[in-house]
């Protein structure tokens, strides 16, 4: 399979995988403080999604969930040797916060990779600062990383690379952005459709009934 077959095909896989999670969620009834905030529902109220991490920043050191979610935060995970999806969906997370901060609503947009075999801190550093000057990039072992993925109920699995291309190989990942906040952790995601003034409308709604 050549690269570029293997990109759309990664990005159908993306797309399937992203659809079967969504068969889980519906429109929400809610009965809690976010009620009129939400337009998704998990099964047991979103008590499994999120929790505690330790990982590595953009400078090489450690930091723990508590220590860099001390913001309203919004969580992207993806890699940065992405093609196509990470960029379009981390780009949009930016301009998202750039909208709520003209409106003097603060979030912290934060990226964690998924690919710390060539995501080192130095490699995630470049790729926040050409994206937003606030964004905080997260890598770690591959330990690390995956407790991280599995706090959060997402999926990555890497394609094995072809014979001489061992540096371009491809991630299938999920590609949801979730809400946390201080005191409270996950409280809502958003799909990758929606628009960076899409999703500063919602994440408002979530800042202003917190």
């Amino acid at each position: 399979m050549n690269r570029s077959l293997a990109i759309a095909a990664g990005a159908a896989l993306i797309a399937v995988l992203g659809s079967i999670y969504l068969i889980t969620v519906g429109r929400s009834s809610g009965d809690n403080e976010f009620a009129q905030c939400r337009s998704t529902v998990i099964a047991d109220g979103g008590s499994s999604i999120g929790g505690d991490f330790t990982l590595v920043d953009e400078t090489g050191q450690t930091v723990t969930s508590a220590e860099v979610l001390d913001q309203p935060s919004l969580i992207y995970f993806g890699y940065t040797f992405c093609p196509d999806v990470c960029p379009l969906d981390v780009a949009r997370n930016a301009e998202a916060t750039e909208i709520l901060e003209a409106r003097g609503e603060i979030v912290k947009p934060v990226f964690i990779s998924i690919d710390p075999q060539r995501d080192t801190p130095e490699v995630v550093a470049d790729f926040t600062n050409a994206m937003h000057p606030r964004m905080l990039g997260l890598t770690g072992s591959p330990e690390q990383v995956k407790a991280a993925s599995q706090a959060y109920r997402t999926f990555y699995k890497s394609h094995e690379p072809e014979e001489g291309e061992e540096e371009y190989y491809l991630v299938d990942h999920s590609t949801f952005t979730y809400l946390t906040m201080p005191g409270r952790g996950f409280v809502e995601f958003f799909r990758r459709d929606l628009t960076g003034e899409q999703m500063a409308d919602k994440v408002s709604c979530f800042l202003q009934a917190s």
